[in-house]
């Protein structure tokens, strides 16, 4: 079956009213992403080993440790594996915290306890259900989900194979992570995709020049620029992260760079690159713009992926946008769970750090995510609903009893009363980058009709106006 037969056979689920399991492992493409390219190695054939078949996915684990005896106890303690950062400091708060999707809130499914089982889909391990998780177990670890080159890999309940996978097919295929091994989970976050990145999504498996300067016109891979050692990969997700550790920036490969125009290489003082070479995103697919809980629970509206699901409520979303700008110096806010709201403000569960002159500050382009989600309307806190299993809201359609699960799981106090809040998450954009011919001009920021919100960004006026100051 080819990739777009399957993309279609997924969207007639959804139309029928189904879970949009693409984003926990029901897409794969049938082929590589793309030919090998220079500069990556070549990993050892693979295709003659495994004499017997694989009943399950730690098996194949314990098989791959044979001859890699390191590779477990790297990634137990990985990001992709623990789904922790490492303790650090948050802005505004004392002490250190360890934060990741483990244990935060986000304005998407909201969060993962009590629905372990079906967002694990996406964790890079076996078997996590709920609360009593090991996370010591090295058999625990998928290695096939970052290495399967036989595009038949898929992922269930869990994070376990779906039954009738030959993993014995799949381990004697196994190379390095290519784009798809990469888009499987972060094509699809959020449950579909394009729901929470507005710089990733299925058209990047095959892009063209055109759509990404290194991927499409280079041929890179993800690992090329965030590849890491013994498995600790490079990068971040604000989404999850609040300091600088382990970043990327263009800067990295990118050092002696300069314009031909002197007057654009003043703006990188204070303009991040991403920001001229990023002018629009979800260009190659829409991406979700804004979630209202509210709705849910509605049979008799029409079901559109896009629009409208009774389980999940409405949806807004945009094709071909021009971002959002803030000032950011590299570090993030957080709420974490617990933390007060106020009804009548929208909550930033995520607000990107930095000001105007701070010199670790640039002008970052951003995709906002608005949603509306539960609350607790007596200890004014966000809620984390327990929405899928047989109890779960996506069965019953009742929030109280959702909401009482998933507090009690979570922790958190519940006072029977519930209703729901304004948030916003940020998502920056660095994929999608195009050509110096392709990036934004002087006219797309500066005089009439420019983009950029030059009060919102702390200016009196247009910096290159009359009158404007920096």
């Amino acid at each position: 079956m080819t990739k777009k037969r399957l993309l279609l056979s997924l969207l007639a689920l959804v139309a029928a009213g189904g879970l949009l399991l693409a984003g926990w492992g029901l897409w794969r493409p049938t082929a590589s992403s793309r030919p090998p390219t220079p500069g990556h190695r070549a990993h050892l054939d693979h295709s003659s080993f495994f004499d017997q078949p694989f009943q399950e996915g730690p098996e194949v684990t314990r098989a791959c440790l044979r001859c890699h005896p390191n590779a477990g106890r790297q990634l137990l303690g990985s990001t992709h594996f623990t789904w922790l950062a490492p303790p650090a400091e948050i802005p505004g708060r004392t002490g250190i915290h360890a934060v990741g999707k483990r244990n935060l809130i986000n304005n998407f499914c909201i969060g993962i306890t009590s629905n372990e089982t079906m967002c694990t889909k996406c964790h890079a391990g076996y078997g996590w259900r709920d609360g009593r998780y090991d996370f010591t177990r090295e058999e625990n670890v998928d290695c096939l989900v970052c290495h399967d080159w036989s595009g038949s890999y898929l992922k269930g309940d869990a994070g376990l194979p779906v039954p009738g996978t030959d993993l014995r097919a799949v381990a004697r295929s196994v190379g390095y992570p290519r784009l798809d091994n990469c888009g499987v989970c972060h094509f699809f976050g959020g449950g579909g995709m394009g729901v929470k990145h507005g710089d990733l999504n299925t058209g990047l498996t095959t892009p063209q020049a055109k759509d990404d300067v290194h991927m499409g016109l280079q041929g890179m891979l993800c690992i090329d620029c965030h590849g890491g050692r013994e498995h600790a990969l490079r990068g971040r997700s604000i989404a999850v992260s609040v300091d600088r550790a382990h970043s990327l920036a263009c800067e990295d490969c990118h050092q002696r760079h300069r314009h031909q125009d002197a007057r654009l290489d003043t703006h990188l003082a204070a303009v991040a690159c991403p920001t001229c070479h990023i002018p629009t995103h979800a260009h190659l697919a829409p991406t979700k713009l804004a979630w209202d809980w509210s709705q849910a629970g509605d049979g008799t509206r029409p079901q559109d992926e896009h629009q409208y699901q009774k389980k999940k409520g409405a949806f807004v979303y945009g094709q071909s946008l021009v971002p959002e700008y803030r000032w950011w110096d590299g570090r993030t806010g957080r709420y974490l769970a617990g933390d007060p709201v106020d009804p009548a403000r929208t909550t930033e569960l995520n607000p990107p750090l930095g000001a105007k002159g701070d010199k670790k500050s640039k002008i970052y382009p951003f995709k906002v995510h608005r949603g509306k989600q539960p609350y607790d309307l007596q200890h004014e806190h966000l809620l984390t609903p327990q929405t899928t299993g047989p109890t779960g809201y996506w069965t019953t359609f009742d929030w109280d009893g959702a909401l009482r699960q998933g507090a009690q799981q979570a922790g958190l106090a519940y006072s029977g009363q519930y209703g729901f809040v304004a948030t916003a998450m940020y998502w920056p954009l660095n994929h999608l980058v195009r050509q110096a011919g392709q990036a934004l001009a002087c006219a797309d920021c500066h005089g009439a009709g420019g983009r950029l919100d030059w009060a919102a960004l702390g200016y009196d006026a247009d910096p290159a106006g009359v009158g404007g100051r920096r």
